[in-house]
């Protein structure tokens, strides 16, 4: 059975709803540079300065140009199907609630069924599987592990509404048919992709992930972070 020890290793007081309680904070975004890793062909992340302070000027303005798949970032169903929605339609309450983290760290190049079940028990609507040991933050890994598009089937028969991973991809870097975008796709699920899990335990926590409302696009970064789950 899949405990629900507290997560962090760290020692809570029992909730009272009229108590403040104080929640950890993960910070599960990798940063946004010039030289974050990118899938082989996307767009860089670019910054330039429309502005300075001095003279006249009393603001610094940037202008940035990147693709919206850079550092963590949620996928919209327009990303692999060309009738799907854009990330702006979408509603926000599967980026935001309970969400269990786990680890199948070395799992190979897919996350299989047995990789995942030994932390099923009471699953949240939100499950992130982190594969590294340490997240490769400086450059693209052609050999990311991926979902089986079998464990997201399952997966969803299990109510489960968005599932995560700490790379750049749900499907194998080198997929032309995207197996597991395509059970996405077909069960209506929403995706996180690039989280950084390293120093998150196993566990439940709160999830806030928001994409931005780009009206058009196919994806959109997100500052996800995680919170120690109270019920």
């Amino acid at each position: 059975m899949y405990s629900r020890r507290p997560v962090g290793g760290l020692r809570h007081a029992p909730y009272h709803p009229c108590v403040k309680q104080r929640r950890a904070l993960w910070d599960i975004s990798p940063p946004v540079h010039a030289g974050a890793p990118v899938f082989p062909g996307d767009t860089p992340y670019r910054q330039r300065w429309a502005a300075t302070i001095g003279g006249e000027c009393p603001v610094n303005v940037s202008a940035i140009e990147l693709s919206p798949h850079v550092g963590a970032h949620a996928d919209a169903p327009l990303h692999y199907d060309p009738a799907g929605a854009p990330i702006g339609a979408l509603e926000l309450e599967p980026y935001i609630g309970r969400c269990r983290v786990i680890h199948a760290v070395g799992c190979g190049p897919l996350i299989e069924w047995r990789h995942v079940e030994h932390a099923l028990h009471a699953l949240p609507p939100r499950v992130l599987v982190r594969t590294y040991v340490r997240a490769p933050l400086d450059r693209f890994d052609d050999a990311l592990a991926a979902y089986a598009a079998d464990t997201i089937e399952r997966l969803a028969a299990r109510g489960v509404q968005l599932v995560g991973i700490d790379t750049a991809s749900i499907d194998p870097a080198n997929s032309k048919a995207l197996p597991s975008h395509q059970a996405v796709r077909r069960l209506g699920l929403r995706v996180l992709e690039n989280l950084v899990l390293d120093d998150v335990p196993e566990g439940d926590y709160e999830l806030i992930a928001l994409p931005l409302k780009l009206v058009e696009a196919d994806a959109s970064p997100v500052r996800a972070v995680l919170r120690t789950w109270v019920a």
